[in-house]
């Protein structure tokens, strides 16, 4: 909450949830207090309310997925811009040839999108199993555009894989594990087809952040130094020398630290010189994934930052790359990258509805009745002192006061020595100390560690209808932080601490930290929650892993989706491409074997059963039909209640 006197606006709406920071000039706040999207960096913009209710027209609603398709666009561009830039200015003499692992995101009309843009300058894709590879063969078309196999290969992988080379396609295999080698060079005398071959090097620099294990001596992937010199002397003695023709590496995902980026490519380039001396007609250095990005805006090696620029990245592959390989006398290599959280993650927002709220004090709690014919417990009357007389102790001893009445109040209720109402007014009371002791030190400058753990505490929590384990796994899962903020009312000054809380069942589904410039946030200020008012807030940065990744925990499915492109001749400045409804209930119970039809036909019976018994009547077992097989039609998630019109009563004439 603002301490100074000034009226709340907009600017301080982009200070607080952090939209310049981590945006980088993609969000604004209109005077109107709605969010809007740049999504080429310029002056144009969607306003994200407008998108929200043409959805709504359409029969879509909360939670929904926003893919804002132009900034797909852009991220392409600048990164290849961003490699094209350092390479001139090195005079280095290799090219870059970027892939993106779908893994990342492999919906249609996201692959769809970076190759389009990415065609230019050849980009390619990298997969990472089977379904992916067949995804890959038939999207990949841009004609000299690479596409990387990595993960482990059955026979079958490989064949997909050199089928792709028959069709004139740059296919490499990556080999990650010994007996790759074996089943690559059996398959290419079975079908006469002559591979190009990549191999995937366990480097010693290890990773950083919340992926570190994703390299170093226990990785799960790659070739130790012995096992390189192995499989080199194995493909030789196979005739396939001149098939080797790339290094690659991976160092983890979201490694926020240059300086571990810049050590494992050095360790790299010096194993792609060794190789050149050992003979082999080396061509590529995939420097694999990585490259972070700066979902809190601190600009940090914080774990959800990134300490450095995509410009300085690019620079920095380039001039290592450079100087080992001109050190050891070799040529430089063409650069391959798999930035995919780099590219997709700024362009989906998820879109979350506020359905109701969860308070430790509320609008009904009510002091206890003052009774004549029962004596007012002595805790009670002691928490009420310490209430009253706030100048009496310092904030601290009178917290702690409070404590000690309130666990006293408890051990009295479980032996039956005080009734629930006097309960619940040492609640109330206790509830009513550590808010006005939070709203005393706000105003302080040092503050005790335990009166500052009051903000969390006292937070609300905001009910949400989504699902934060089919829509924010890594948050769950891997602690990542997102950045979330209201996408209205941003004009209005947010005055109630909250955290989020989603509709499933699990006491995990929640979102209780938050991002900040210098620490992570256990609650964030949000608007006031008004009944009957629709309250939106977004979910940003999600464009990588979380659509895939999702699970059904108490079976909710996908959300509704909407693919908006800019388009200047709209009066509101863009249209909505693609809308694509989540999964229905029906659609859901398919996927753990159970069909919506039996799931009725069933039913149909209970309820005749009960009809003929009458139990039920006739009429009454229609309706109760009739709203359950709707229900399975229906989606999975809260349906907001829709008021009803108040009907007029006919008047006589």
């Amino acid at each position: 909450m603002k301490t100074d006197p000034t009226p709340w606006t907009t600017t301080d709406a982009d200070a607080y949830y952090g939209f310049s920071r981590w945006g980088k000039g993609t969000f604004s706040i209109d005077d109107d207090g709605a969010l809007c999207v740049h999504p080429m960096g310029d002056e144009r913009r969607i306003r994200i309310p407008d998108v929200l209710e043409e959805a709504k027209q359409m029969g879509l609603s909360a939670p929904l997925t926003i893919r804002v398709q132009d900034m797909l666009r852009r991220r392409v561009v600048e990164l290849n811009e961003a490699f094209a830039d350092a390479i001139k200015a090195e005079q280095y003499q290799g090219h870059y040839q970027g892939v993106f692992p779908i893994k990342v995101n492999q919906l249609r009309e996201v692959v769809d999108e970076i190759l389009d843009a990415g065609e230019p300058w050849k980009f390619g894709l990298e997969a990472g199993s089977k379904p992916e590879l067949l995804i890959a063969l038939a999207m990949l078309q841009t004609k000299g555009a690479l596409l990387v196999c990595n993960g482990y290969k059955d026979a079958d992988y490989i064949r997909l894989a050199l089928l792709g080379i028959r069709l004139g396609k740059k296919v490499i295999i990556v080999i990650e594990q010994p007996s790759e080698a074996d089943l690559i060079i059996a398959l290419a005398k079975e079908t006469g087809v002559t591979p190009t071959i990549g191999l995937r090097l366990k480097l010693s620099a290890t990773g950083e952040g919340r992926w570190s294990t994703s390299s170093g001596d226990h990785a799960k992937f790659g070739l130790s130094a012995p096992e390189i010199v192995s499989v080199v002397k194995k493909l030789k003695r196979a005739g396939l020398k001149d098939a080797i023709r790339l290094v690659h590496f991976h160092i983890g995902s979201q490694v926020p630290s240059i300086n571990t980026l810049k050590k494992a490519v050095l360790e790299a380039a010096r194993y792609y010189c060794e190789l050149y001396h050992m003979g082999l007609p080396m061509q590529y250095l995939d420097v694999g994934g990585g490259l972070g990005i700066d979902y809190d805006g601190s600009r940090s090696n914080f774990d959800s930052s990134a300490n450095y620029s995509l410009q300085e990245y690019a620079r920095d592959m380039v001039f290592n790359i450079k100087s080992v390989c001109e050190s050891a006398d070799v040529p430089v290599p063409d650069i391959v990258s798999e930035s995919g959280r780099a590219l997709v993650a700024l362009h989906s927002i998820l879109v979350v509805e506020v359905v109701d709220r969860i308070a430790k004090t509320t609008e009904h709690s009510e002091p206890a009745p003052k009774r004549r014919s029962k004596k007012t417990p002595s805790v009670v009357a002691d928490l009420r002192e310490i209430l009253e007389n706030e100048d009496r102790y310092s904030p601290l001893e009178r917290f702690h006061d409070a404590q000690q009445k309130k666990e006293e109040a408890q051990t009295l209720f479980n032996l039956g020595y005080l009734d629930l109402e006097h309960r619940a007014e040492t609640e109330r009371l206790y509830w009513e100390i550590c808010r006005r002791l939070q709203a005393q030190t706000e105003q302080r400058g040092y503050i005790p560690e335990e009166l500052a753990d009051l903000r969390p505490t006292l937070a609300e929590q905001y009910v949400c209808n989504f699902s934060v384990f089919q829509s924010l796994l890594d948050h769950w899962a891997l602690d990542q932080l997102f950045p979330v903020a209201p996408l209205h009312r941003l004009n209005e000054e947010p005055t109630v601490e909250t955290t989020l809380v989603d509709i499933t069942c699990d006491s995990d589904g929640k979102v209780n930290h938050f991002i900040d410039l210098e620490d992570v946030k256990q609650s964030l200020r949000l608007h006031s929650f008004e009944r009957g008012k629709p309250y939106h807030l977004g979910v940003f940065l999600v464009g990588a892993y979380q659509d895939i990744m999702g699970d059904l925990h108490n079976l909710f499915g996908r959300v509704d989706e909407v693919h908006v492109f800019l388009e200047e001749d709209e009066e509101d400045g863009y249209y909505i491409e693609e809308s694509i409804r989540g999964f229905t209930t029906d659609e859901v119970l398919a996927f753990i074997q159970h069909k919506g039809s039996d799931l009725i036909r069933q039913m149909k019976k209970q309820i005749d059963r009960a009809t003929r018994n009458d139990h039920v009547k006739p009429r009454e077992g229609m309706r109760m039909l009739n709203l359950y097989t709707d229900m399975i039609g229906q989606k999975t998630y809260l349906t907001p209640e829709i008021p009803k019109k108040t009907r007029r009563k006919r008047t006589s004439s």
